[in-house]
């Protein structure tokens, strides 16, 4: 019973992971060639790692990964690119805060799961304490950087001087 619910849960944070991944990867190749690129690069290298990191737990724990979730997390990540951000034929600025901000939730979401199972480590073998605290202090540096990126981002586009929003670096 509580190893289905562990593979519930584990799979749920796998679509969640998926999305993030496609999402970080999507915005980091948007904004390559601006002043803040590289963070945006290194963060999307390191929530692909994570998305590892948690299958290797999955794996370790015995706990198969769901394709169907896996699927459903790449489908919703694409779907998101369709919503309007009230330009039709190029990005806008706004585009850029609503995705710097859900990228920012979805990583407060992987801090939940890395707390998550350093409760389960407690008595579970399998699961290094050390590893998941490295995993959660990682986390909330990504969030402190995004959240730098999101000011500037929400700055640009709805600064009183701004007479139009624009995709710039974030």
């Amino acid at each position: 019973m509580l190893r289905d619910k562990l593979g519930i849960y584990l799979n749920d944070h796998l679509a969640g992971a998926t999305f993030g991944v496609g999402l970080a990867q999507r915005i980091a190749h948007q904004h390559r060639h601006s002043a803040r690129g590289t963070d945006l690069q290194r963060i999307a290298d390191e929530i692909a790692q994570d998305r590892q990191t948690l299958l290797d737990i999955m794996d370790a724990l015995g706990v198969p990964a769901r394709r169907y979730k896996v699927y459903a997390g790449s489908t919703a990540e694409r779907l998101g690119r369709l919503k309007p951000n009230g330009v039709l034929y190029r990005r806008s600025g706004l585009s850029t805060l609503i995705e710097l901000e859900t990228l920012r939730l979805g990583v407060e979401g992987k801090t939940l799961i890395w707390r998550t199972l350093l409760i389960v480590a407690a008595g579970e073998l399998r699961l290094e304490e050390a590893q998941l605290n490295h995993l959660l202090d990682r986390a909330r540096g990504q969030i402190d950087t995004l959240e730098t990126l999101r000011l500037t981002a929400a700055a640009r586009v709805f600064s009183s001087g701004a007479r139009r929003e624009t995709p710039d670096s974030p």
